[in-house]
């Protein structure tokens, strides 16, 4: 492994592990068993950080581009799976608003969000145009849908570190719930015929509440 993508490799684990505010370029220089002042021939904090963002963008962008070329659910369901690995790759960037901030970050975020919430609402717009879903009952219903499902794809695995799961399908069944309900008949079955009948019925934990003991 040359000198550059060792550093990568090693401050990417340290961050993971400790976040990016904690780690200092003494402790990565440390545990290659160098020098600081190598370490920093080579990178600053801030270059160091904006390497591995441009290697996260990049492999972000190769995953987007094997997406097929019209709109569809199939892609989203990729989308969110990808989403999902490289929120535990680059786990200290997702963890930490002050990091999806820093100025080599926030603008790619920014134009990531757009895109992605607008390719949601192409995939919608081509699944009413199909009859698998109904028209919007409501203005606004189907864009704040759309973000919706990117603030959950983007955000899904802190949010798991609290509640101390790590279940991979959780995401898609999450997100399948929210828009399932908008399906025509003709899109259920379509669903059914993609996904399969058993993830269809094991979407989630059914409601069980009884709504008799719901109010006191």
């Amino acid at each position: 492994m040359k000198t550059k993508e060792r550093i990568l490799s090693i401050a990417l684990s340290l961050f993971n592990k400790h976040g990016f505010g904690s780690v200092t370029m003494k402790q990565i220089a440390d545990e290659m068993l160098v020098d600081r002042r190598n370490l920093t021939y080579h990178f600053s904090k801030d270059t160091l950080l904006e390497a591995i963002a441009d290697q996260m963008w990049a492999k972000l962008d190769a995953e987007r581009k094997k997406r097929r070329d019209f709109p569809s659910f199939e892609n989203l369901d990729s989308e969110t799976k990808m989403y999902y690995a490289f929120q535990k790759e680059y786990a200290f960037i997702f963890n930490d608003i002050k990091v999806i901030q820093h100025p080599v970050l926030k603008d790619k975020f920014n134009q990531l969000a757009t895109s992605s919430i607008q390719d949601h609402e192409a995939a919608i717009a081509f699944a009413i145009k199909l009859g698998n879903i109904r028209p919007e009952p409501f203005k606004g219903a189907y864009h704040n849908l759309c973000l919706s499902v990117w603030a959950l794809s983007m955000f899904w695995v802190p949010q798991q570190a609290i509640r101390k799961v790590q279940d991979p399908e959780e995401l898609r069944q999450v997100m399948w719930s929210l828009i399932l309900p908008h399906f025509t008949e003709k899109g259920i079955q379509s669903f059914k015929e993609f996904f399969g009948a058993e993830f269809f019925d094991t979407i989630g934990k059914p409601f069980d509440v009884d709504v008799n003991m719901a109010f006191f």
